[in-house]
């Protein structure tokens, strides 16, 4: 079992069937994963996505910077609801970002966020960067370095990386194990590529694994094979 962790949700993870908005059943059962993980002594920090209220890419009218920072507002309003589903299923919880958001969050602080994850509060790690032109993907690397994290769990709708698309082509092959260099030299899209490059740089291992795999989450931070491992 991984000692403290970061785990990245999509934003659509949240949205259940819906892929927009919450939904409260989804979430709460990756909530009652999350409170079995700090149960048994892991540290857990969170990052979400924004992408089941944003998607400011694929609009040319709005300015990258503001769109970006529109995204960046969206997973803010991820962390509040997550962690208040959270709080109602008995967790003590804790939301840093790396802009002020008045009294909603506090200002990230290393030492204070392994502070909290020591004290077994789930840490949510909202707002990515802070900065435009990075993704979550990227905020998510940054934390896990920042926290020193032994390794990410990246929950998403597949369940780990192919060497094509599954939903296109029948015959794509899933990788049990792979090397980071060899994600970033075939392009595969684990995360982007800014977010690859420092995961690489910095010996930071993950596990891709879909979400919907019953009690994934605990089954990944166990070191249970799923998925596909990332090494580096």
């Amino acid at each position: 079992m991984a000692k403290r962790i970061l785990l990245k949700l999509s934003g659509e993870a949240l949205a259940g069937e819906k892929k927009t908005g919450f939904d409260e059943d989804t979430v709460r059962k990756v909530g009652e994963q999350v409170k079995q993980l700090i149960s048994n002594g892991t540290q857990v920090g969170i990052v979400i996505g924004g992408g089941n209220f944003w998607r400011g890419r694929s609009s040319e009218n709005i300015d990258r910077t503001k769109a970006d920072q529109i995204g960046m507002l969206a997973t803010v309003m991820n962390c509040i609801y997550t962690s208040e589903i959270f709080r109602s299923l008995g967790m003590e919880t804790q939301i840093y970002t790396p802009f002020a958001v008045g009294t909603f969050t506090r200002l990230f602080s290393k030492d204070e966020a392994v502070g909290d994850m020591k004290a077994g509060k789930v840490v949510f790690l909202a707002g990515g960067t802070g900065h435009p032109y990075f993704s979550t993907d990227t905020g998510v690397v940054l934390r896990a370095v920042e926290v020193e994290a032994d390794m990410i769990l990246l929950a998403k709708a597949i369940d780990g990386v192919y060497d094509a698309d599954p939903a296109k082509d029948p015959n794509a092959k899933k990788y049990d194990e792979i090397t980071i260099d060899d994600v970033i030299a075939q392009n595969l899209q684990v995360m982007d590529m800014t977010a690859s490059i420092l995961a690489r740089d910095n010996h930071m291992p993950m596990l891709v694994f879909g979400l919907d795999e019953e009690e994934s989450i605990v089954r990944a931070a166990a070191g249970e094979a799923m998925g596909t491992r990332v090494i580096v």
